[in-house]
């Protein structure tokens, strides 16, 4: 199912002539890594970020430490915050982001383990971001998150 997304995202990327970048937190870029497994991924995968800390997210991508201070890691906010440094920096066409808890708990503000949020954004526009709740197993939540970026991304193209 994960492959087939991403033969997907390599196929509407490259008939669009289009470039994707990626931002990843409690995926560990593990949505950028299933398009990369795709042959002739290369023509449409500019890179990707993993920022798995709130430090990462500042450095790596822009994302402004008192907005993470007011909305935390895991948010709408921080998501499409994320995106729109991954679009800035790349100049890609489109990029997504990944942030949530995987588990096998809640985080330190309490938010179950499951929430992930994923932003999407194109030059020229501005991020949307959808909040969802996967179950099963911290890697369970990994996969399905990074499955579910890859519809997300699919829509957005």
């Amino acid at each position: 199912m994960a492959r087939d997304r991403a033969k997907e995202v390599v196929r509407r990327f490259t008939a669009s002539g289009k470039t994707l970048a990626a931002a990843e937190s409690c995926t560990a870029g593990l949505a950028a890594s299933l398009i990369a497994c795709v042959p002739g991924a290369s023509r449409v995968l500019w890179g990707s970020w993993v920022c798995y800390t709130p430090e990462a997210k500042i450095s790596m991508l822009g994302v402004a430490e008192a907005l993470l201070r007011q909305y935390g890691a895991v948010s709408r906010e921080t998501a499409c915050a994320m995106a729109l440094g991954a679009l800035e920096r790349s100049g890609a066409y489109c990029a997504f982001s990944v942030t949530g808890v995987a588990g096998p708990g809640a985080d330190a503000s309490g938010l179950p383990a499951g929430t992930v949020w994923i932003a999407t954004i194109r030059q020229g526009e501005s991020a949307e971001a959808a909040c969802f709740r996967f179950r099963g197993s911290r890697n369970r939540v990994r996969l399905k998150a990074a499955e579910k970026a890859l519809d997300e991304i699919i829509k957005k193209i």
